[in-house]
């Protein structure tokens, strides 16, 4: 299939998917007239990418899970450097969402006291 349509079929831009190209995530061979070509395992392939992508994983990030990339995610145990990725990135996850939370209840608080000056 030429580019267009693994861009449909996927839900991500042509431009991704070269992006995904230059990065060695996926592969295409060229047609005579220089159009890009590629098999229909891409489909799972950057489905895959765009999981781990959008679980907050970086493209060199998703270089590590590539034993996981052509088939069922769940069912394709990663790589040691995979797992310590995924690790890394909850750890930063868990972080963020930390320091969220603390600023959702400073302002919480804040507006509370407020509310309660406003009252008196």
């Amino acid at each position: 299939m030429r580019i267009g349509e693994l861009a449909r079929r996927t839900g991500v831009s042509p431009r991704a998917l070269r992006h995904y190209e230059t990065a060695g995530l996926i592969s295409s061979t060229r047609a005579a007239n220089g159009y890009r070509v590629y098999g229909e395992g891409a489909v799972v392939r950057v489905s895959n990418i765009r999981y781990l992508l959008d679980a907050g994983l970086t493209l060199d990030d998703v270089s590590a899970f590539r034993s996981c990339l052509d088939g069922d995610m769940p069912s394709t145990p990663p790589s040691a450097r995979g797992l310590e990725i995924a690790r890394e990135r909850l750890a930063v996850l868990d972080a963020r969402i930390a320091a969220q939370t603390a600023a959702r209840d400073r302002l919480a608080r804040s507006l509370a006291a407020e509310s309660e000056q406003l009252i008196s």
